[in-house]
């Protein structure tokens, strides 16, 4: 493979990713398990790493948490991505007054991918405030990565209720499960299975942290295989409890063959991104 295409990785203004380490350091009462930050780096040694693990593309996947956030991080990522050229240029949104007119400010600019936290923005993907930003995602078909699953706690909003329907309203939207939607992994399979724009990422799934939290089932393997070509990498770098090598790992014992480890790890993201060997390495 050229590479590894990492769909699920976070870069944010440091003020925002303090913030958001901070809030790690004390998920243990949520959870009732302590999540350690693997790689709590400055930024450049952070993309040093990423770059090291053989990661030729990834994302900055930032989110807002209030109304009047998203435009300015949007702002942040346009420059990240303009400097960052192994970086998938990423925005990101909130149901507020004007969403739909930054959203296509931020597509004229370039993203190719958004992010949509439904459980720390808690708001309804649903919403008729962004009936018009899906439906211009959905007509160019740039994709959004979506934590929708109640994991590490559920939310007013997380679950596949709300996803099931916002895609009955636009079913052709191209959407990235965050986490394999875990824990509630099979109705997102469901979702999967029934619309062809949907994708899962595989973000801390599968993995020993995981697996004590929110077991993948064992029979709903032949389902990742089905969906082969719709499953992609994804690691949640640098805010991850362990090694990134063990996400690669934690795939690779899944066993379920080399062509399709070698979809998820490169191939997968590399034609939905329309990337080509060397394209996106950094210089």
């Amino acid at each position: 493979m050229p590479g590894l295409v990492d769909v699920h990785t976070h870069f944010m203004p440091q003020n925002v990713l303090d913030k958001v380490w901070s809030y790690f350091d004390g998920v243990g009462p949520l959870t009732g398990v302590e999540w350690p930050i693997t790689y709590r780096e400055e930024e450049d040694r952070r993309l040093a790493l990423l770059r090291g693990f053989g990661t030729v593309a990834f994302t900055a996947m930032l989110y807002p948490h209030k109304p009047g956030m998203a435009e300015w991080l949007n702002a942040w990522g346009a420059d990240f991505a303009a400097r960052t050229p192994d970086c998938l240029h990423t925005a990101t949104f909130f149901p507020e007054p004007g969403v739909h007119r930054y959203v296509r400010r931020a597509l004229d600019a370039g993203a190719r991918v958004f992010k949509a936290h439904l459980q720390v923005g808690g708001f309804d993907p649903t919403d008729s405030r962004l009936d018009a930003v899906w439906g211009t995602l959905s007509d160019n078909g740039t994709p959004t990565v979506v934590h929708c699953g109640s994991g590490p706690a559920p939310g007013p909003f997380t679950g596949p209720g709300p996803m099931a329907r916002l895609l009955a309203r636009h079913p052709r939207l191209r959407v990235i499960i965050a986490h394999m939607g875990m824990p509630e992994y099979a109705d997102f399979l469901d979702l999967a299975q029934r619309y062809e724009g949907v994708l899962l990422d595989t973000t801390m799934a599968f993995t020993d942290f995981s697996e004590r939290l929110a077991p993948f089932p064992e029979g709903e393997l032949k389902r990742l295989v089905d969906l082969g070509d719709r499953i992609l990498l994804g690691s949640d770098f640098p805010n991850i409890p362990y090694p990134y090598a063990h996400q690669i790992r934690a795939l690779e014992r899944l066993g379920l063959g080399d062509d399709w480890l070698r979809g998820v790890l490169y191939e997968n993201g590399a034609a939905l991104f329309q990337l080509t060997p060397g394209a996106h390495r950094s210089p």
